[in-house]
């Protein structure tokens, strides 16, 4: 796992109580809660892994406007976000709750730019007019 560099405190705690609650979980279960748990874990490290191996992770879901709102965005931009289209997976609503834990909301989209939390469409269009976006994108 990569260490918090970065974030806040409050996120690196939120993560390090969350790898301990479920080794916890893993190590207390019983057959069919194992399997749980370990399913629990899975679902999270993929989300840790999406944002933090690609340079733009936007969680959306297809049908969403503000999800279009935020990959048109960076279409005009020429950028390419790893996108993962939330209700087209069988664990998506799964996913919108550790994103609740991890930032604080469960709506979509979710922007991250390199490991960094941009926030929904509202924020992205923001940061773009802003310049923060950019320099976000550069840090790379």
């Amino acid at each position: 796992m990569k260490r918090c560099h970065g974030n806040s405190a409050s996120l690196c705690k939120l993560r390090s109580t969350m790898f301990l609650i479920m080794a916890a979980m893993i190590l207390l279960s019983e057959n069919g809660g194992i399997k749980a748990a370990m399913a629990s874990n899975s679902a999270s490290a993929f989300v840790n892994n999406v944002i933090y191996s690609n340079r733009i992770a936007v969680f959306s879901k297809s049908y969403c406007p503000y999800s279009l709102r935020a990959k048109r965005i960076f279409r005009e931009l020429n950028e390419e976000p790893f996108v993962v289209e939330l209700d087209l997976r069988d664990d998506g609503s799964h996913i919108q709750d550790i994103l609740l834990e991890l930032v604080g909301r469960r709506t979509v989209p979710q922007v991250f730019v390199n490991g960094k939390h941009i926030g929904g469409s509202d924020d992205l269009q923001s940061a773009v007019l802003s310049g923060q976006l950019q320099k976000h994108l550069s840090s790379s």
